[in-house]
């Protein structure tokens, strides 16, 4: 059985981003695309309705280009079991409460006992500070 990984919104975003002259914002596109192209098959990956919603948003060319990877991949729900531990992480400042969709990512992931939550997003899901508190509150 192949590891599952929760593709969160922001990975998705750099992976179908236009290229661009920002250093490290070009780095993060090439790394995006190298691990789908080269990586992709090695786990089962999962985005939620979460991830649908926010990638449809702002610029409709860049959504566009977001929907067509993401409507290609199985989607796990944002049910009442993750509302209810992504409130419990806002709830016991693991993660600050303009957080909640971050909290959300987490907590779809948790619940569904995904393996790897594959994110750039690193002011709170990918946040070396942060971590901690989360592990402590699961």
């Amino acid at each position: 059985m192949k590891p599952k990984v929760y593709i969160e919104t922001s990975f998705l975003s750099f992976l179908t981003a236009r290229p661009t002259r920002d250093v490290v914002m070009s780095a993060m596109i090439k790394q995006s695309k190298e691990w789908w192209e080269n990586e992709r098959d090695n786990f089962d990956v999962f985005v939620s309705d979460l991830v649908g919603l926010e990638a449809l948003a702002g610029d409709p060319d860049a959504a566009r280009r977001r929907e067509n990877v993401f409507k290609t991949i199985p989607a796990l729900v944002a049910d009442s079991p993750a509302r209810s531990l992504a409130d419990f992480f806002l709830s016991n400042m693991a993660l600050p409460t303009n957080a909640g969709n971050d909290a959300l990512h987490i907590a779809i992931a948790t619940v569904n006992e995904l393996d790897y939550l594959l994110t750039w997003n690193c002011r709170h899901i990918a946040n070396a500070v942060m971590r901690p508190n989360l592990k402590t509150c699961v």
